[in-house]
């Protein structure tokens, strides 16, 4: 039975694009086939103008990837972590030395880099890991769901060193589950599911297809919601059983005719917020799954 059945994208120079979708929707299979660990079974895809099922060497010249499990030698130190990798590449001992002490530095384990990393925490191999796969400056980074169990410090980390490779003209295809990682990150988000591509665009483009923003407002009960939402009948509002969901502009001018309302209404007010659609809400209507939840984060039922 086919993984995928139908993907068709485009990552360009300096972009990042976010590959999103429930588990087993095709994120890994996808960037196995385009980093050339396993060869397509029909179909065509080319990295850096090089097609992956007949000139895998020439992709590999120009890719790094960074799995989904932290690929580092635990009896090994920090550094000679990198130094290793760097010389398995054929570079120059003096290159491979200057390029691994920036890179300790920029992934902040220059005070840990003669540890071994049998010692280090999660997040500390996976900057290493990460650190690794930077050695050559890649044309092309494959990250697949490279924060998952990472904590938030760390998260923040890696997001920062990504904008810096991109910045240096790096193309990046992004994997994740978590929905805050794509919107701070990505150029275009794809969202993949049954091995089809079936929605794809900006993240801003994306949420916007999905709704408006609205205001929100909680009350007691549901009698108190009908009431409330009867009185507020000229702002076309919606119900669900104590939440009433009023779309909005976000115009100011729109935001106060709503509350000069609702300040005469004799229903109390529980909570209110102005909601915008989020990169959730986009997943779940393309999926029909909610979002996995970044570490420390919860999605709503």
């Amino acid at each position: 039975m086919p993984v995928l059945r139908g993907v068709d994208l485009e990552v360009e120079a300096g972009e990042v694009v976010a590959l999103l979708g429930p588990n087993g929707a095709g994120k890994t299979t996808t960037v196995r086939i385009l980093s050339t660990l396993i060869r397509p079974d029909s179909g065509t895809a080319r990295v850096g103008g090089f097609d992956v099922a007949t000139q895998r060497g020439k992709v590999r010249e120009i890719i790094s990837l960074t799995g989904q499990y932290a690929a580092v030698d635990d009896k090994l130190t920090g550094r000679e972590n990198l130094t290793m990798m760097g010389r398995l590449a054929h570079h120059r001992r003096r290159t491979v030395d200057h390029r691994v002490d920036e890179l300790l530095i920029a992934f902040d384990l220059a005070g840990a880099a003669d540890r071994i990393v049998a010692t280090y925490s999660g997040g500390m191999r996976r900057r290493l890991d990460l650190a690794a796969g930077l050695l050559d400056r890649p044309v092309v980074l494959f990250l697949d769901e490279p924060t998952t169990g990472l904590d938030p410090r760390s998260r923040q980390m890696l997001w920062q060193v990504v904008d810096d490779v991109v910045a240096e003209g790096t193309a990046v295809l992004l994997t994740t589950q978590y929905l805050e990682e794509a919107d701070r990150l990505a150029d275009r988000v794809a969202l993949i599911n049954g091995g089809r591509i079936g929605t794809a665009g900006t993240p801003g483009d994306l949420k916007r297809r999905v709704g408006e923003a609205a205001l929100e407002f909680v009350v007691p009960t549901a009698t108190d919601a009908a009431a409330f939402a009867g009185e507020l009948a000229g702002f076309a509002p919606s119900v669900q059983q104590t939440t009433i969901r009023i779309p909005t502009d976000r115009s100011v001018s729109h935001t106060r005719a709503v509350f000069d309302v609702v300040d005469r209404i004799a229903v109390t007010v529980s909570s209110w917020e102005l909601r915008t659609p989020t990169l959730d809400d986009v997943f779940l209507a393309a999926t029909g799954q909610p979002a996995v939840a970044a570490p420390g984060e919860e999605v709503a039922a």
